[in-house]
């Protein structure tokens, strides 16, 4: 015979406060072990010198980047919008000694900024930046990549989805940046928004791919090529 199974709600459980989100995305910062001192000074060094600072990709995002690409080991990847230097520098930190990441910007003075930065890291060899833009670039490499990162004008988001999706080797990884953008992909009214939408939906029903999308700071779409 089963036996009965009661179920009291108590005033306190009905009442419960709901979870405060923005504690625990400081709380995920908090326990997540820290980048290494030089990027600490480049964020720093871009809030007091650069415009447009919230731009860099932060801590989470910065510490999962390094932890992806020490996952995959990437021999050669491609950055997106590499704005100066933060996400570069920790794709490039857990990438293989001899790996080379290639990065696409369009603004000269964020790649002298990376640049200095560059020039004072163990990693920065790794990193060759070109100027112009993505499309552009993309359209000249020539070879695979293991890796891929997206972090640039939304309204292209789709273009450089299918731009470097056929320069991407079977297994290896396409990262989206930005990828909720602050919410406007619930109700698209802007390019911006509907791009964003459109590069997530048509990632979701894509056969060649497989991915998994992370609610984490602005969003992070993590797509795998068959």
């Amino acid at each position: 015979m089963q036996s009965k199974i009661s179920i009291r709600f108590t005033k306190t459980s009905l009442n419960k406060k709901p979870m405060d989100f923005n504690n625990l995305d400081d709380y995920c910062i908090e326990t997540t072990q820290s980048e290494p001192d030089l990027l600490i000074e480049l964020v720093e060094k871009t809030y007091s010198d650069m415009g447009y600072p919230n731009k860099l990709s932060g801590k989470t995002i910065g510490r999962t980047l390094k932890l992806l690409a020490k996952i995959a080991q990437p021999k050669r990847a491609l950055e997106i919008g590499m704005f100066t230097g933060y996400s570069a520098l920790s794709i490039a930190e857990g990438m293989q000694t001899e790996g080379e990441l290639i990065c696409c910007e369009t603004n000269p003075r964020a790649i002298e900024f990376a640049q200095s930065f560059f020039d004072r890291s163990e990693h920065g060899k790794k990193i060759k930046p070109i100027f112009g833009p993505a499309l552009d670039t993309i359209q000249s490499l020539e070879g695979e990549f293991d890796f891929v990162f997206i972090d640039a004008d939304k309204r292209n988001y789709l273009n450089y989805y299918e731009a470097v999706l056929p320069l991407v080797r079977s297994g290896g990884l396409i990262i989206i940046d930005n990828s909720l953008w602050q919410g406007r992909v619930l109700d698209p009214k802007e390019n911006s928004d509907i791009a964003v939408n459109e590069v997530n939906r048509l990632i979701a029903k894509d056969k060649r791919v497989e991915n998994v999308h992370l609610n984490v700071r602005d969003g992070l779409n993590i797509v795998v090529k068959h």
